[in-house]
C-alpha cells in the first residue's frame, strides 16, 4: 500500500511516518521510483510505536523495544528476557518525573496561593500572555530556577 493508504489505516500522518522511518522504527519497501510502499505488517508495527509512544517512551527506546515486543490482544508482551529489566527503568524514569513535576506544581501551587485573594480565584486564562504575566513568569523564573 502507499503512503496515503497507510495514513488512512494508522490514523498517522506523512510526516510522522517519515519520522518513525528515519528514526529507524518502520522499514517500508521503496519502489524504483521511491516510492514508499507499505505492508499490513507496517500497520501493526504502527500500532505498537503509537502504544510505546503513549506509554512514555521515547523513540531511542522504542527502536530497542520493538522487535522484542509482540502483540498479546489489545497489549504489548516482551519476547526477549532483558526487555522487562530495561522496560522497568523506563518506569523509574516516569515514576521521577512525575514526582518532579508534582513537586513544580506544589511550588506553584503557593505562589498562586500567595497571591492576592481576587487574583488567585481567577481561572487561568486560555492563549497567550499578556506582557504583565510574561514579566511575572519571567520573574518567577528567575526566582525559583
Amino acid at each position: 500500500m502507499r503512503i496515503g493508504e497507510m495514513v488512512r489505516r494508522t490514523g498517522v500522518s506523512e510526516r510522522l511516518l517519515r519520522y518513525y522511518e528515519e528514526q529507524g522504527l518502520l522499514a517500508p519497501t521503496r519502489m524504483p521510483s521511491g516510492y514508499r510502499v507499505y505492508s499490513d505488517a507496517d500497520v501493526d508495527t504502527v500500532r505498537r510505536i503509537r502504544t510505546l509512544l503513549a506509554a512514555g517512551l521515547p523513540t531511542a527506546t522504542i527502536a530497542q523495544v520493538l522487535p522484542c515486543v509482540r502483540d498479546d490482544g489489545p497489549n504489548l508482551a516482551p519476547v526477549c528476557s532483558d526487555l522487562v529489566a530495561q522496560l522497568r527503568e523506563e518506569r523509574e524514569r516516569i515514576t521521577h518525573a512525575i514526582k518532579d513535576l508534582q513537586a513544580s506544581r506544589g511550588m506553584l501551587d503557593a505562589v498562586i496561593a500567595a497571591g492576592p485573594a481576587d487574583v488567585a480565584k481567577q481561572p487561568v486564562s486560555e492563549g497567550r500572555m499578556t506582557p504583565a504575566q510574561t514579566s511575572d513568569r519571567r520573574r518567577l523564573a528567575t526566582a525559583y530556577p
